[in-house]
């Protein structure tokens, strides 16, 4: 028993395991069909895109003259189809506010976008099912970023998570060019839940959906074609902008959370050189250092106690 317990004592003073090298070839084989999955996703929405601008006019037009019926067929096609990254939202958006003007093609493009949220979610989710999840934790850098970014626990259930998670989904999506289809899948793979994932998704739409809505909407007597090609010269502006923005904090997030693991590993470092019991140096992040070296110094407890039994009980007799 004493020689299991040591040898338990010795593996775990070792440290924590070498993480694997990270290879292009390694990511693309662990993460399974999500892979393909990511570069179809970013292909065909421009390819969509240019069918859209070819057939705008007449889509356009008939949309037009069916309101009723038009609006729930647009929201229901807009839904599958930018689910399935067959169309960019940004052309999508346009054809709604062409075709309806603001205010009913604003509500039923924001509707097209949750719903194309959805199944793009549940797409990439089946598609990548735990291969990211485990991807990530063979890495302690990469899962400290991500427990960062989404939330204390990778699922995400305390109330703290749920809010980091909503934040976190909102400030992605609110740049208008941030890629709908690969922004679904880099979610649904890390489990971002679906409740902050379907509210943040349109809590950051809104202002960019409302903003291209809008500019067709007061271009509805221009043919259709032309309409698709008026984009504004700061709408590119306020894209790239939004864009460095929101790399900005979410790096500002991980550099900090990078920098608590490693004055977590310094801490104890330092608790080893000073004299820890089990005269190991753990590897963590804040609290995770603690607990380690907490569970650490009760096995060299048990440890003792076990090996001073046997002599106990024979002076006992």
């Amino acid at each position: 028993m004493t020689s299991e317990a040591g040898g338990k004592f010795e593996a775990e003073s070792a440290g924590p395991a070498p993480e694997p090298p990270v290879t292009f070839g390694g990511v693309v084989g662990k993460l399974g069909p999500a892979a393909p999955l990511a570069v179809a996703w970013a292909v065909l929405p421009p390819l969509g895109s240019i069918v859209l601008f070819t057939y705008m006019g007449t889509i356009g037009a008939w949309l037009r003259g069916h309101e009723g019926a038009g609006v729930v067929l647009y929201a229901a096609a807009f839904a599958l189809l930018a689910g399935m990254a067959l169309l960019p939202t940004y052309a999508s958006a346009i054809l709604g506010g062409w075709a309806f003007g603001f205010a009913l093609g604003f509500p039923a493009a924001l509707a097209g976008f949750c719903g194309g949220a959805v199944i793009g979610y549940f797409i990439a989710r089946g598609a990548s099912r735990d291969r990211a999840v485990k991807l990530i934790e063979e890495h302690e850098k990469w899962r400290i970023v991500r427990d960062a970014l989404i939330g204390d626990t990778a699922d995400g259930r305390d109330g703290h998570g749920f809010w980091k998670m909503l934040g976190v989904v909102a400030l992605v999506r609110l740049p208008p060019n941030s890629p709908f289809a690969i922004t679904n899948l880099v979610m649904a793979s890390v489990k971002v839940r679906f409740i902050p994932y379907i509210l943040g998704t349109l809590i950051g739409m809104a202002p960019r959906t409302g903003a291209a809505v809008y500019i067709a909407a007061t271009l509805r007597e221009m043919a259709a074609a032309d309409v698709a090609k008026q984009r504004p010269w700061w709408w590119i502006a306020v894209g790239i902008v939004m864009t460095i923005v929101v790399l900005g904090v979410l790096g500002s997030v991980a550099k900090r959370a990078l920098g608590k693991m490693a004055g977590g590993q310094e801490r104890a470092r330092r608790s080893g050189l000073d004299g820890d019991p089990s005269g190991s140096v753990c590897f963590g992040a804040g609290s995770r250092v603690e607990e380690q070296v907490t569970l650490r110094r009760i096995t060299v407890e048990e440890i003792e106690l076990r090996r001073s039994s046997p002599s106990d009980e024979s002076s006992a007799n």
